[in-house]
């Protein structure tokens, strides 16, 4: 009897620890970061690594990293609380508030000190000598995307979805979800699983036109033929040399990919599951990551020629976001 009062009492102790601390358990057990399929890609190491890094030091915690290839389970990390920080796109993190309000964005990153143009795009495009089947009367139409073989990202993808279906249903009169699989627009429809992914099946013609976003691919291709910061419909991108890329783009180089459409996207987010952070943790996260300090390091916000290879520009920086910023996205998918 007394063995059992004494193990209601630590657990009496224990619970008192916990609402003590606003609910939130400070755990010495290491935290997760869970990443995109996109920034899972090897040639990302260094700057996952460099990111992870300055959370880690910054709260005194261990975070390991656990790569993905599947969108919905990086999300599902999140709001089950297996991990404590993701990348997501707008897309993503709306899913994901929607499922446990305690998913909320902390920083998103900006080539200025206002998220004023704290942008990307998403991107639609063809092999060159193919673009001229996507023109009617000398101009690029939508119209042309009937019956055609098409690549999304997934569908949980901000840039690689949720924007251009939004875009092509108002074109053919659909709902996003009928573009899910062939049927009223499409003859096939295709998921890369990554940007890189749908790029890459329109680059080996698996796909006649796919959706992709200029950051994904930037390292993989030369944009002296597009405008990487404003691409427009009628850019020419072009694969990179093989002694210059990563597999599995080093099998196609020098292939050229012509814009069709392009469509601005609010910049994505790092997000955090705040149950399992105390808020002077958070407050001291947002303070280092938008810092001067990790503006010029060049492991996070590489050069744009040569050096690291990074999913964020040098000349940009983080800068604090709230949930309510992702309502334009909200409002496309349907959750506000």
């Amino acid at each position: 009897m007394k063995k059992i009062l004494f193990v209601l009492l630590l657990a009496l102790m224990a619970c008192a620890f916990v609402f003590a601390n606003g609910g939130k358990e400070d755990s010495e057990k290491s935290l997760v970061w869970v990443w995109y399929p996109n920034e899972s890609a090897p040639e990302y190491a260094e700057s996952r690594a460099e990111i992870i890094r300055i959370a880690s030091e910054t709260l005194g915690k261990e975070i390991t990293e656990q790569l993905t290839t599947d969108y919905a389970v990086a999300i599902e990390a999140l709001v089950s609380g297996n991990a404590a920080f993701s990348w997501f796109g707008g897309e993503g993190y709306v899913q994901a508030h929607a499922k446990n309000a305690a998913v909320l964005p902390l920083v998103t990153n900006s080539p200025s000190d206002t998220l004023a143009n704290a942008k990307y795009y998403s991107m639609l495009g063809c092999l060159l000598e193919n673009a001229g089947q996507y023109k009617v009367g000398g101009k690029f139409d939508l119209s042309t995307l009937k019956g055609k073989r098409f690549s999304f990202v997934s569908n949980s993808s901000t840039s690689g979805f949720r924007v251009p279906s939004s875009v092509i249903s108002k074109q053919f009169n659909v709902g996003s979800e009928d573009l899910l699989e062939s049927g009223p627009v499409f003859s096939e429809v295709m998921f890369g699983g990554s940007h890189q992914g749908s790029f890459f099946n329109v680059l080996t013609g698996k796909a006649d036109i796919g959706a992709f976003c200029n950051e994904c691919i930037y390292n993989y291709v030369d944009w002296s033929q597009a405008n990487y910061e404003d691409p427009v419909p009628g850019d020419i991108i072009t694969v990179l040399p093989a002694s210059r890329n990563e597999a599995p783009f080093d099998q196609v180089p020098g292939v050229k990919v012509q814009l069709v459409a392009t469509v601005p996207v609010l910049n994505a987010p790092f997000v955090i599951n705040t149950d399992l952070l105390t808020d002077e943790e958070i407050k001291a996260l947002e303070a280092v990551y938008c810092s001067d300090e990790t503006m010029n390091n060049k492991l996070i916000f590489a050069p744009k020629e040569g050096g690291v290879k990074s999913p964020f520009r040098e000349g940009a920086r983080f800068l604090p976001v709230t949930d309510d910023w992702y309502d334009p996205i909200r409002k496309l998918s349907g959750l506000k």
